[in-house]
């Protein structure tokens, strides 16, 4: 029975946004036919409605799955709209359309279903070449906002910062080379990307609400003890995250993920100034903050990280296992007022987006990022291509050196 249902499984697509066309190029050139197993790819603040008017026409015997970023929702609508004798297995590849899935985790969700089932659904998502990483949908939800909640707020709120001090950070010698231009572009590519998709990882996931509000606490408890000139205290602070989120635990390699700043100097948007602008990086400050004020150990979750948190994890690590660096983040912050302007807008932006997150509103969040995409929309196409030589680049580096070990 089995090797019939295989044989003659053919695969239902809803949904054809970007990563719904991604899965269906690959799932057809694979030679599956276009239902017994059948996958929603629609917005996440949809999937109800979607389902409610789909789900209970669909036929004896088929799987049902969503590819959705956010699976709280996603199970919830299952499990009201589809017939009782429907199985559900579910997916989530974490990472966006334009990267390449070979190799990247994809999330396999068999909320319920058979063994058979889910191997089915696993060979016929066997043409991503990705790793396979079983999860239950309240686990998945877990992991990906303490992977990608924070790490998106701190993104969206440099690039409102930037917009709100008119500035276009690549003509700007302050944020170019190194560690700068990892922000500035992973800051593009986000503001490039469909504003839902972020705002229902933010406002839909039940776990990232607390977290994106405890990154604003973090850039405005840290902003204010280096306006206040509060050395010891900030730099006590800073230690005692460092030692919760990077101290080593027995059997615990934490060899360096990714970065030198020789290889990021080559994805530049502007040109390098002659000598390295000195600067606080309140953004990646205030990240390891949160993770240490949550409890959150990025390292537990790398099976599950997006090319984006690797680099973002790659930075933070890159500045907190360098002493001399962070000993000059901490005299920055505190003697120099080069970046005040800057900070003082970045903490704006912070409390701003946990605020409309908190709320809970779509339309609110809607309006904030499309009005910043608009103002760095000029930049999208080369920012887009550089963005992804420069994850391409650093993947590969990371790849080799671990062969290495």
């Amino acid at each position: 029975m089995a090797e019939e249902l295989e044989q003659n499984a053919v695969v239902g697509i809803i949904g054809m946004g970007d990563m719904g066309k991604m899965y269906a190029r690959r799932i057809a050139a694979a030679g599956w036919k276009f239902p017994y197993w059948i996958m929603y790819s629609v917005e996440a603040r949809n999937i109800d409605s979607v389902v409610a008017t789909y789900g209970p026409s669909t036929k004896l015997g088929a799987i049902v799955g969503g590819q959705t970023s956010t699976k709280a929702p996603e199970i919830e609508a299952f499990e009201r709209h589809l017939p009782n004798d429907v199985e559900i297995v579910s997916c989530h590849s974490l990472h966006g359309p334009g990267v390449d899935p070979k190799g990247q985790p994809l999330a396999i969700i068999a909320h319920r279903a058979t063994d058979k089932s889910v191997k089915l659904v696993e060979r016929i998502l066997g043409c991503m070449q990705s790793k396979f990483v079983p999860l239950s949908a309240a686990k998945h939800d877990r992991i990906t906002a303490d992977t990608q909640a924070v790490t998106h707020a701190a993104f969206l709120s440099m690039g409102t910062a930037w917009q709100a001090n008119n500035q276009f950070p690549w003509e700007n010698p302050r944020y170019i080379g190194g560690i700068e231009n990892v922000k500035i572009n992973l800051t593009l590519r986000i503001y490039s990307n469909k504003w839902h998709v972020y705002a229902g990882l933010a406002i839909l996931n039940p776990s990232a609400r607390a977290q994106i509000r405890q990154y604003a606490e973090s850039v405005t408890e840290l902003y204010k003890l280096m306006l206040g000139g509060h050395r010891q205290e900030l730099k006590e602070r800073i230690y005692a995250a460092r030692a919760a989120v990077f101290g080593r635990r027995e059997g615990d390699l934490r060899e360096e993920l990714l970065l030198e700043d020789e290889l990021l100097d080559r994805f530049s948007l502007g040109d390098k100034p002659a000598h390295r602008v000195k600067n606080n990086h309140l953004s990646l400050l205030s990240m390891v903050d949160c993770w240490w004020k949550l409890g959150i150990v990025p390292y537990d979750h790398m099976i599950c990280s997006t090319p984006l948190f690797r680099l973002w994890l790659g930075i933070t690590e890159y500045v907190y296992r360098n002493e001399e660096l962070l000993e000059e983040c901490i005299t920055t912050a505190i003697d120099d007022q080069s970046f005040r302007a800057d900070d003082l807008e970045f903490t704006f932006a912070a409390r701003d987006w946990s605020e409309r997150v908190s709320l809970g509103h779509m339309d609110g969040y809607r309006e904030k990022f499309e009005k910043i995409q608009k103002y760095f929309e000029p930049r999208f196409p080369e920012a887009t291509k550089l963005g992804n030589e420069m994850i391409r680049t650093i993947e590969e580096n990371l790849s080799s050196r671990k062969q290495d070990l």
